[in-house]
């Protein structure tokens, strides 16, 4: 009986440390260098109020955490975006990491998300199936959304945003929403499966991750090749979709292979540039002016090794190098919120980068640009159609 008892008590305990894990690495890995509030000047303040704020890249839809309540820790949720002045933010889908992530060689053969699904009580179905985690994903978010009074709006076309911008203008306190995938991998081999992706609100498509997969290389990766034949056909069917296709953590070679075949605008969600903190994943200038003569938008991240720095002053000073290669009209923020970055400040702080763009020189309309009309024009004239 003792022996039971023991089992049964063990049993106990190791369940609630595997059921609470995922909010011990929440809080560990999603940290911040300074808790809010952060200050910021009158007059930087004062811009960012008038401000239509966008973020290219928040991993939130991973976490056990509600979007619409405010939280102690995390980099972000609907009250605190409503502070920072965000008025798009995307949201992208985490659905494979390999074990033992690092940024320059990865396998695709083990997978973290596994044990989180399984601990955060997802569906049985998503335990087994990428694609399951990417769709489960996008319905946490249109709970989110459907339960939001109107605060958080899912956009899926151009009129969406259309209608949402101008409602936005009479009433700031709204968030616009978009879907996005970190890699392609839930396609599971699969082309007719990126069907079942845009129908349930996905509008951007990051081709990889952490590792090689199906369509293309990873700048992570074992081999880091550039697009397979697979990854021919996923090109031509995004444009013609009208999904963004977004060259987050490509390989060069990918990078290359993209670039030759698209005609549409593409982007970087969450990047730093080899210009100031050179890096596997950081842009060269290269790519840099070839995505910008495609008409797209790099995004620029807030994390160390985007940046190589956890500062304010490092992320304005990878955008200023940035627009003064490319021009002011293709750089935009990619913060990597809730992707277990160690970052400045969280969502609530964006004013601090309002004031350290103006003190690098920007004008107003530039850092009204910077910070989220790029995307709101790239936007409005790539969605599809209603």
């Amino acid at each position: 009986m003792r022996k039971l008892l023991i089992a049964l008590l063990l049993l106990l305990l190791s369940t609630l440390v595997f059921l609470t894990l995922p909010h011990i690495l929440d809080r560990t890995l999603n940290s911040v260098a300074s808790p809010p509030p952060y200050p910021a000047g009158d007059g930087a303040r004062q811009l960012h109020d008038r401000l239509f704020v966008a973020d290219l890249h928040d991993d939130a839809l991973l976490w056990q955490r509600d979007p619409l309540q405010r939280h102690s820790y995390g980099h972000s949720d609907l009250p605190r975006q409503l502070e920072g002045r965000v008025a798009l933010q995307v949201f992208s889908t985490v659905t494979k990491t390999p074990r033992g992530l690092n940024y320059e060689r990865n396998g695709a053969d083990s997978d973290n998300i596994t044990l989180l699904a399984m601990a955060q009580r997802w569906p049985r179905a998503t335990w087994s199936s990428l694609l399951q985690r990417a769709l489960y994903q996008a319905s946490k978010l249109e709970s989110a959304a459907a339960n939001s009074a109107g605060r958080l709006v899912l956009i899926r076309t151009r009129g969406d945003l259309e209608r949402f911008v101008e409602a936005w203008q009479q009433d700031p306190q709204r968030v616009a929403a978009l879907l996005a995938t970190e890699g392609l991998h839930p396609l599971e081999e699969r082309l007719e499966n990126l069907d079942r992706l845009y129908d349930a609100g996905f509008r951007i498509a990051g081709l990889t991750h952490f590792f090689d997969n199906e369509v293309g290389g990873s700048a992570h990766g074992l081999d880091k090749g550039g697009l397979t034949p697979l990854g021919r056909q996923v090109i031509t069917r995004l444009e013609e979709k009208a999904m963004l296709i977004d060259l987050a953590h490509a390989s060069r070679t990918l990078i290359d292979d993209v670039l030759a075949m698209a005609r549409r605008p593409l982007l970087v969600s969450h990047t730093g540039v080899e210009g100031t903190c050179p890096g596997t994943r950081n842009l060269s200038d290269r790519h840099l002016k070839a995505i910008a003569a495609s008409g797209g938008i790099v995004g620029i991240g807030y994390w160390d090794t985007a940046v190589c720095a956890t500062s304010v002053e490092a992320i304005v000073r990878a955008i200023l190098y940035s627009a003064e290669l490319i021009g002011v009209e293709h750089v935009a923020l990619g913060s990597d919120f809730n992707g277990t970055v160690h970052t400045p400040f969280d969502v609530s702080g964006l004013a601090q980068l309002t004031e350290g763009l103006l003190a690098a020189g920007f004008n107003q309309s530039e850092v009204a640009a910077i910070m989220g009309g790029n995307v709101q024009r790239l936007l409005l004239a790539n969605l599809p159609p209603d």
